[in-house]
């Protein structure tokens, strides 16, 4: 890396990369649900309701995974995106 590599503005990402990514997203999600187990999107209701009796959150605020090892081992990951303090 040169000097002048350093002051040379940095091409941003095409539409293509863009899409790439995304789909990368999409098929990452749906792969992760076709191993869940039947109950998974009922809980999933359920925990986004008790949430919401507290916090006036969307649906899209919540992240809620299903990890499973190798050894047997199950991990639910749940990801919640809080809203600011007024």
């Amino acid at each position: 890396m040169s000097l002048l590599d350093y002051f040379r503005a940095k091409k941003e990402p095409t539409t293509a990369t863009t899409a790439k990514e995304r789909l990368q997203i999409i098929v990452a999600h749906q792969r992760g649900e076709r191993d869940a187990p039947d109950y998974f999107p009922a809980m999933k209701q359920e925990i986004i309701e008790v949430i919401r009796k507290y916090v006036q959150i969307d649906s899209d605020q919540v992240s809620v995974q299903l990890d499973q090892n190798d050894d047997n081992l199950s991990v639910l990951e749940l990801n919640v995106t809080l809203p600011e303090k007024p």
